[in-house]
């Protein structure tokens, strides 16, 4: 466990200063951690809570980081004095790592004392919203392998060790099913793949000899990579060696191809291999793959086993941030909670105020997913329910029954932590089985169905009185 107390924005540190001096540092607040729509995202698999859990419980400042502060000669010494003794002492609730989330949706709610809320932003913020990313990008990318399976290999592309080492976990969360990361498999008991590159292939004098040098050393694991030189040839070597294999009694894996038309060249393979009489070996294919490709070679009838996918996943190249938003939304005056709300002239800026949870609604029979609901805190959800579209309101859905979720569970309690970290593996069978119920249009690629979004009547009225009450200033 990390001491990552002094990871933070430094204006964080300026504010909670402030906060002590003006005397509102015990002050109770709620903030929401959110993230914004996105035009490459219409869905996210939230990951990270783990990490995020061993963060807060780890919160302190150490004598060297108090003296660094004093240092930068910004703080009161008071207020440096105060941290000797800081730790977290509030309510932090969360969905579960797995869950299906949706833009505007609290997904951590964080009850705390505002010095304390106020600190944990930056890295709440860090860690959430990069391990929800990868999740999120992993699982379209699942999505667009159609049950093919999808393997993470991105550590070398990764923007550090972390974003590696996390961000293969959050990918099997999203529903990889192995990683290349051999320090990801061992700490998280995730199965860890990988063949030879080029630079195998390469030491030899001959592609052939290299293939049969492999082979040797792993006759019963042995997947070749043919496209160092030319891959029709690769492919006929590999062939050759799988031959003598095989008369050895030993059943050789397959090929990965890692460049080229890949449509062609594995359609190419597989009849080739089929031919060969090695109608069990797998078709591997790595290289710049993502939910795009994976479609397109869908479409061209690719006959590709396994994909091995790295920097495209690891980075989210197309969408290199979720836009994570943790914004204060209740302050306690006289010993009342008081909504809060952020206002702007962008409507996907305004926030939505008060003390909140979230529910997710599911069809009565088929246990599908049909809406999610915002709502204020202690709200009692009857039915029949009505829906209404928060801006067009003329658009409404009633529901007579329905199976309702409280998505919001209780992490820590006045500064207790009450969270049991599930095994990975549980996490995954739970993301698994929430993804599937959700129907296939609220997952497409390209223009998918819009999920409905909802805030309750009493939010909704909340919102517009806060906003009316604001414009008559």
């Amino acid at each position: 466990m990390r001491n990552l107390t002094m990871m933070t924005d430094l204006y964080q540190l300026t504010m909670m200063n402030g906060y002590f001096l003006k005397g509102k540092a015990k002050e109770e607040c709620v903030f929401d951690l959110f993230f914004r729509q996105k035009s490459t995202i219409n869905y996210a698999v939230f990951a990270g809570l783990d990490q995020a859990v061993d963060y807060i419980q780890n919160l302190h400042f150490t004598k060297d980081d108090i003296e660094y502060l004093r240092s930068l000669g910004t703080f009161h010494e008071d207020f440096l004095k105060y941290l000797e003794g800081f730790k977290f002492t509030g309510d932090m609730y969360s969905v579960r790592e797995g869950d299906i989330v949706y833009p505007q949706e609290p997904i951590v709610v964080i009850k705390a004392p505002l010095i304390e809320a106020q600190l944990i932003e930056t890295a709440l913020l860090n860690i959430i919203s990069h391990q929800t990313l990868i999740a999120t990008k992993s699982s379209r990318i699942v999505h667009a392998a159609n049950g093919k399976s999808v393997v993470e290999f991105g550590l070398r592309r990764a923007q550090g060790p972390d974003a590696g080492i996390y961000g293969a976990r959050a990918a099997v969360i999203g529903g990889c099913n192995g990683t290349s990361n051999v320090l990801t498999g061992q700490m998280f008991n995730i199965p860890v793949k990988g063949t030879h590159a080029h630079s195998w292939v390469m030491s030899f004098d001959s592609e052939l000899e290299a293939f049969r040098a492999f082979a040797e050393i792993y006759p019963d694991s042995c997947l070749l990579l043919v496209d160092t030189y030319d891959s029709v040839q690769g492919i006929k070597n590999a062939i050759t060696v799988f031959k003598e294999l095989k008369a050895k009694g030993h059943k050789p894996v397959g090929i990965r191809l890692d460049s080229g038309d890949l449509a062609y060249l594995s359609k190419l393979a597989r009849r080739m291999l089929d031919e060969a009489g090695f109608k069990d070996a797998i078709v591997m294919a790595s290289g710049d793959i993502d939910e795009y490709l994976l479609e397109s070679l869908r479409n061209q009838g690719a006959m590709i086993d396994v994909f091995g996918v790295g920097t495209k996943l690891i980075t989210s190249e197309d969408t290199p941030s979720l836009g994570g938003v943790y914004k204060l939304s209740a302050i306690e005056r006289n010993g009342v909670m008081e909504p809060r709300m952020k206002i702007s002239d962008s409507i996907v800026k305004v926030t939505n105020p008060g003390f909140k949870t979230l529910y997710r609604l599911y069809e009565k029979g088929s246990g599908m997913a049909f809406a999610d609901l915002i709502a204020l805190n202690g709200e009692k959800i009857g039915k029949p329910l009505v829906l209404t579209h928060e801006t067009e309101r003329w658009k409404t859905t009633t529901l007579e029954d329905y199976d309702i979720r409280c998505m919001l569970y209780k992490i820590f309690e006045k500064g207790k932590n009450l969270y049991v970290a599930p095994a990975l593996e549980d996490i995954v069978k739970f993301a698994t089985a929430e993804k599937a119920k959700f129907w296939d249009e609220y997952k497409r690629i390209d223009n998918p169905h819009i999920y409905k979004v909802n805030l309750s009547d009493k939010l909704y009225e909340l919102k517009q009185s806060i906003l009316k009450k604001r414009k008559s200033r």
